[in-house]
């Protein structure tokens, strides 16, 4: 019974000790690369600034925009690919779904996450967040549709797989636009300052940034949203 409890202490030592002397390869603050020191420098004040305080989205749609729109466009030839593949399925029954109280349950977590996906998009540019994590939520609004409702209760409300196909490819629109914009004005391509404004009246909108916030939302929802209705069994009302 000593000899073990010996080694109990012993052993607990030994792990004190090795927590002591390795701490600092967990407290010590990493060092920041010089490529890492220009975007903190330069997002928001600097002399190659991007007019945005949120330097993630500075670094998306600015400093690597050229590597975003692609990304941007690859997604959108797999949502067209997806639409070939789920032509057509077979259809399954329904019935009536959840209770009353369900379902007005779900309208409000609907409408909740409708304005949150628009204060995150919206607000991209200044916090945390942009147009992808807001389309992401925004489509999941449409799932809870779907969930809670039926399929048929989404399209019934308009929302239909051609519909969101063409708000997708309004949204690809936009970028493209915005981006060859600065080409007209002498400028390179996905060029933000001093192409567009900081500020309209005051309110930062840190140029090209909040355009494309607010297309890659419309893209990313509308695309999202086409991916969940091609994977929902077409409908029908059960006799």
């Amino acid at each position: 019974m000593r000899a073990r409890l010996a080694g109990m202490l012993m052993l607990g030592m030994i792990i004190i000790c090795l927590a002591y002397f390795l701490r600092s390869l967990f407290t010590s603050t990493p060092e920041i690369s010089s490529l890492g020191k220009f975007y903190l420098q330069n997002s928001y004040l600097g002399e190659r600034s991007a007019g945005s305080p949120e330097v993630v989205t500075s670094i998306l749609w600015d400093y690597r925009g050229l590597d975003t729109y692609f990304e941007t466009a690859v997604l959108f030839l797999a949502i067209i690919s997806a639409v070939s593949v789920f032509r057509n399925m077979e259809h399954r029954e329904v019935g009536d779904g959840f209770t009353g109280i369900t379902k007005t349950g779900i309208k409000l977590v609907a409408f909740v996450t409708f304005v949150t996906s628009a204060s995150v998009a919206f607000h991209g540019h200044l916090t945390p967040g942009g147009g992808f994590q807001g389309g992401s939520i925004l489509a999941a609004v449409s799932l809870l549709v779907i969930a809670g409702f039926s399929k048929g209760a989404l399209e019934g409300n308009g929302i239909t797989k051609d519909r969101a196909l063409a708000i997708r490819t309004l949204g690809l629109a936009i970028i493209t636009a915005v981006a060859f914009y600065p080409l007209l004005e002498g400028f390179n391509f996905m060029q933000n300052l001093p192409v567009y404004p900081v500020r309209i009246r005051g309110l930062l909108i840190s140029g090209s940034l909040l355009l494309y916030n607010v297309a890659e939302f419309l893209a990313v929802g509308a695309g999202f949203t086409i991916i969940f209705l091609l994977l929902s069994l077409p409908e029908v009302r059960r006799e």
